[in-house]
């Protein structure tokens, strides 16, 4: 089961809002639907929750490139939600390195392979790129660190991550609201 929402500072405080991320595909639009939250540029964290498996932070500031944070790469790299946040820049990946998918056939084999070597290799096929994603957190640790919430902190959070990040925001009862 997936929660997520949007937390955005205002000066009267931490409004929440669900937020529906159907429609989302990018990190370009999640971060497009953070500002959307907050008219006059103030910080929005959209917060993301796999339950018992992993939690995403995303900050927008302003017009700023959006700051990710992701508790555990491997297990978001096999959500949808995950895959959104999982950019090459925050893998550590060169974007210009083309797919490990474009070096297969339909069938799945490698150019000029034949379906008798793919024995050998099915086991990776099936996960392609997944070698590339560590198992661990991965991001900016100090994403939250001005609002009181230190890398430590960050890392030792888990299965309700949400809520403690709301609660040391002092956001916890409008978090609720939108739960």
């Amino acid at each position: 089961m997936y929660f997520a929402a949007l937390l955005a500072r205002t000066e009267d405080g931490w409004e929440a809002s669900d937020t529906e991320l159907d429609d989302v595909e990018t990190l370009s639009d999640l971060a497009d639907l953070a500002r959307e939250a907050s008219p006059d540029e103030d910080t929005v964290l959209v917060l993301i929750e796999q339950e018992d498996a992993w939690f995403g932070v995303v900050r927008v500031d302003g017009e700023e490139d959006p700051r990710i944070y992701v508790s555990d790469a491997a297990a978001a790299a096999r959500s949808s939600y995950g895959e959104i946040l999982l950019t090459d820049e925050l893998l550590g990946r060169d974007p210009d390195d083309g797919d490990v998918l474009d070096a297969l056939d339909l069938d799945g084999t490698e150019e000029g392979e034949s379906d008798e070597d793919d024995d050998d290799a099915e086991a990776g096929a099936g996960i392609a790129g997944a070698a590339d994603v560590p198992h661990g957190p991965v991001g900016d640790a100090l994403i939250l660190d001005d609002l009181g919430v230190s890398e430590k902190e960050l890392r030792l959070m888990s299965t309700d991550a949400v809520t403690e990040i709301a609660e040391s925001l002092g956001a916890s009862e409008t978090l609720e609201t939108v739960r």
